[in-house]
């Protein structure tokens, strides 16, 4: 297949295409139908067979120290049980059902190593740690097999040294995200990309964080020069204000469409 890996870290190769939380909506285009749970082994293979470059899944831990594959701080949304991961034995996390968004129960939520030996050699997946657990994270993704195609990613703060090169990054591919962070602005969002490029461990991209016009343009020339990708969320108004995600109240396929036009033509060409 197409080094994926490869094609993350060359700027100039084309736009990827990454699933947030899994393949988890229905492809009827493709004769997919039904919804599978977000974050599921089951989407991750969707993913897999409709072509997509990277899932985008969320990692927690459990009360006994398991890595496992959820969004939220409880259960209670997407399983058939209720209460906090991180106050659940692993045992009891694999014990939950999935819940199937369109009825019924689908499999056990998936632990950490789990998912990355379903994803190895199939597709890149990107990282998104919801604890202060990346030496952790980085332990386990680097026993996997699977190093090669995992991205992680955190905030870079306007001060900080760059980050891909911290002892729990340093050996993975690492993404800084650039801009607001919970309503808060950040200082010379341009300077922290220039900084953050000069990492050792080279980073592939920048992800862009709830940034005004002036200061995306001005990020996008910082990335450009250092020949990194630009990374935007087109799902909620996240990555530069008010531009590209309006589209989205309405849900429209064509909105969709319009939305991912427009990043492309500003010069993203990494859309989640």
């Amino acid at each position: 297949g197409t080094d994926l890996r490869g094609r993350l870290y060359d700027w100039a190769d084309g736009v990827l295409v990454v699933a947030h939380r899994a393949c988890h909506a229905a492809a009827p285009s493709r004769g997919m139908t039904g919804s599978l749970p977000e974050n599921s082994l089951a989407a991750l293979d969707r993913c897999v067979a409709l072509g997509v470059d990277m899932v985008e899944i969320d990692v927690r831990r459990t009360a006994d120290g398991a890595l496992v594959v959820m969004h939220d701080a409880t259960v209670d949304r997407t399983t058939n049980g209720r209460g906090r991961v991180s106050q659940m034995s692993l045992r009891r996390f694999k014990m939950l059902r999935l819940g199937a968004v369109d009825g019924g129960l689908a499999e056990a939520p998936p632990t950490l190593e789990e998912y990355l030996a379903r994803a190895r050699g199939r597709i890149l997946v990107n990282l998104d740690v919801k604890e202060p657990i990346a030496e952790q994270v980085a332990q386990v993704v680097l026993a996997s097999g699977a190093a090669g195609q995992v991205l992680v990613k955190a905030r870079a703060e306007a001060d900080a040294a760059p980050m891909a090169d911290l002892p729990a990054y340093s050996g993975l591919a690492f993404m800084p995200m650039v801009g607001a962070a919970d309503g808060r602005g950040v200082r010379d969002p341009a300077g922290i990309t220039t900084r953050q490029a000069l990492a050792e461990n080279r980073i592939p991209a920048i992800e862009l964080c709830d940034l005004r016009r002036s200061e995306f343009r001005a990020v996008r020339a910082a990335a450009r020069l250092a020949r990194v990708r630009l990374w935007s969320n087109a799902l909620a108004a996240k990555g530069v204000k008010g531009v590209w995600t309006r589209a989205w109240a309405g849900g429209a396929a064509a909105d969709g469409r319009r939305t991912w036009a427009r990043l492309i033509d500003d010069g993203v060409t990494v859309i989640q």
